[in-house]
C-alpha cells in the first residue's frame, strides 16, 4: 500500500518512464484486496483534496481486468467498458483507444490498476499485443499503473524482450499467505482480523470476539486473506439471515471455504478424545 501511494507521488508531472507495481503470488493471498484498497485510498484522498463540485467530474482510479485469451481490442474495449464509453463492433482500434485516453484525461485518471495480469502471455502473437497496448496506455496516460495476478514470475512476464521491458520499469511486492509461528506474526493476523471485524455492522457483535476465535480462524483460511474474509463476510449474511446479528463459532463453522482449505483443515485438526484413531494408537 505504502509503496502504491509513493509510485503514484513520484509518477506526478512525469512525462515519461512512469514506475509502476506487480502483485504477485499464489490465489487467494489477497492481490485483488490490496488491489482495490490502495484504489480506494487513492480516491478517498483525491475526494478530499477536490471536494464539493470542483471533484465531482474526477474519476481518479480505474480498475480493468485482462480477459482470458485476450486481445489488445478486447483490453481496449475493457478500459472503454469502465469509462461508460460505447463501440459498434466495426469501431476501429484507434477511435477507440482515442476515447479512452481522451477521457482518462478529461477525468483526472491518476491511478490504473490492472487485475488477472497472469492471462497476458508474452510468448503468443496476441499477449505480446496486448503487452504492447498496455504500454501505449501506459505511455499516454499520466498515470500509475499497478498490476495483479498470479505467480507472474513463473507465467512469463519478465521473459523476453517485453518482458525485460515489463522488469525494468515495475516494482514486484510477492502476495504470500500470513504466517503464525511468532508472536509478531500472529499479532499480524490478530491486526488484520480486527479491520475486517471493525467494518461489520451486526447490531449485537461484540468488538473482539472474532480476534479471540484468531487462531481458529487462521487454521480455516491457512492465512489466505480471501479465505478470511469468505468467512467472516459469510458469517455475517447467515447472522443477518437468522436474526441474531452477531458471529459466532458455530456459524463460522457452517460457511464452506474451498476445497484445498478444508483438506488442510482436516489435515491438521488434532483428533477428537475418545476417537477411533486414538483407541487404535492406544491399543
Amino acid at each position: 500500500m505504502a509503496t502504491g501511494r509513493l509510485l503514484v507521488q513520484l509518477n506526478r508531472g512525469q512525462v515519461s518512464a512512469r514506475r509502476g507495481l506487480i502483485l504477485s503470488g499464489a490465489s487467494g493471498t489477497g492481490k485483488t484486496t490490496a488491489l482495490t484498497q490502495l484504489g480506494r485510498t487513492h480516491e478517498r484522498a483525491i475526494r478530499k483534496r477536490h471536494p464539493g463540485p470542483a471533484g465531482l467530474n474526477r474519476l481518479p482510479v480505474v480498475y480493468v481486468t485482462v480477459p482470458p485469451a485476450a486481445t489488445a481490442r478486447m483490453l481496449a474495449v475493457e478500459f472503454a467498458r469502465f469509462f461508460g464509453l460505447e463501440f459498434s463492433s466495426r469501431a476501429n482500434m484507434p477511435d477507440i483507444v482515442n476515447a479512452v485516453c481522451a477521457t482518462a484525461a478529461r477525468t483526472g485518471v491518476e491511478l490504473v490498476l490492472v487485475d488477472e495480469i497472469h492471462n497476458l502471455h508474452l510468448a503468443t502473437r496476441t499477449g505480446a499485443e496486448v503487452s504492447d497496448q498496455l504500454k501505449y496506455f501506459a505511455e499516454r496516460l499520466p498515470a500509475t499503473f499497478v498490476y495483479a495476478g498470479i505467480d507472474v514470475e513463473a507465467q512469463g512476464l519478465f521473459a523476453g524482450v517485453r518482458g525485460r521491458r515489463i522488469a525494468g520499469r515495475f516494482t514486484v511486492i510477492p502476495a504470500a499467505p500470513f504466517a503464525y509461528g511468532t508472536a509478531a506474526q500472529r499479532e499480524q493476523w490478530r491486526a488484520l482480523i480486527a479491520t475486517l471485524e471493525s467494518l461489520l455492522r451486526l447490531h449485537r457483535h461484540r468488538t473482539g470476539n472474532l480476534v479471540r476465535l484468531d487462531e481458529y480462524l487462521y487454521r480455516r483460511s491457512g492465512g489466505m486473506i480471501g479465505r478470511l474474509s469468505q468467512l467472516v463476510r459469510g458469517a455475517a449474511i447467515l447472522a443477518i439471515e437468522d436474526g441474531s446479528e452477531q458471529i459466532s463459532k458455530q456459524l463460522l463453522d457452517s460457511v464452506p471455504v474451498d476445497y484445498a482449505a478444508e483438506r488442510a483443515d482436516t489435515a491438521t485438526r488434532p483428533p477428537r478424545r475418545g476417537s477411533r484413531a486414538i483407541r487404535r494408537q492406544s491399543g
